[in-house]
């Protein structure tokens, strides 16, 4: 495997609305486009939200009387529904002169194995599914669905990821419940389910172990001023990928 060249590694450490973290991606991959710039983010949710696949339908919401009532958001990445609560979300966004995997769907592989890794190291005995099982009418949530790529607890999914590509560019998105949400209590995270308590630093260390995996040099970096902007500027259009109900 061939890493990237440069990673710009973003740690967020407050919680922010789901409008402003869809905004931000949105830039990053953007940035990739026009800056060849590769970007990790890891970010968290400042209240319970449930952010749609790209290609969901916000009306699928309508017939559940919880998530219903939750604010909503539309991922550039596909999959299914996810609910944002007690977890850690990471984006990837990488340009198209990357050679770090052949055909995309390697990526869920290169990523996952260092959070396996990571995890394995806390003391949670995760583990690739290995299978993908289809069902006719797939359920509204991703933490629901199986794939081949995702990572398991104790036969529950605490990992999911879903990408999209654009110009040649590519955007990771990935989810990693810690603790099940009162919104969501059918879905545990990995430190419910093995009791474990999770480190003060726990982002900072996932996020450096993944950033020696991708990329032969990386910094600790921040959004730039004109990224921002940019964001702000996304998130107040209300636009078709960052969408508020």
């Amino acid at each position: 495997m061939s890493q990237l060249q440069h990673l710009r590694l973003i740690i967020e450490t407050a919680p922010c609305s789901g409008a402003w973290n869809m905004a931000v991606d949105e830039v990053l991959l953007e940035t990739a486009i026009s800056a060849n710039v590769a970007t990790l983010r890891w970010y968290q949710w400042e209240e319970a939200t449930v952010s749609l696949g790209y290609f969901q339908k916000s009306a699928d919401l309508s017939n559940d009387p919880v998530l219903s009532r939750l604010p909503v958001v539309r991922r550039l990445s596909g999959g299914g529904a996810i609910i944002h609560d007690d977890e850690l979300t990471y984006s990837l966004a990488l340009p198209a002169s990357q050679r770090l995997f052949l055909k995309p769907p390697e990526l869920y592989d290169i990523v996952h194995q260092s959070l396996v890794e990571g995890l394995q190291e806390l003391g949670a005995a995760v583990s690739f599914r290995g299978q993908t099982v289809k069902k006719a009418e797939e359920p509204l949530l991703c933490f629901q669905r199986q794939d081949e790529h995702d990572l398991v607890l104790a036969g529950c999914k605490i990992l999911g990821s879903a990408q999209r590509r654009r110009r040649g560019a590519i955007l990771q998105h990935g989810s990693l419940i810690q603790r099940s949400s009162s919104v969501a209590k059918q879905i545990s995270g990995f430190a419910d389910l093995c009791m474990l308590k999770i480190p003060k630093d726990f982002a900072q260390s996932l996020g450096g172990r993944l950033a020696k995996t991708l990329s032969e040099s990386w910094d600790v970096g921040e959004l730039s001023d004109q990224e921002r902007e940019i964001a702000q500027q996304l998130m107040e259009q209300n636009d078709s990928h960052v969408q508020i109900r």
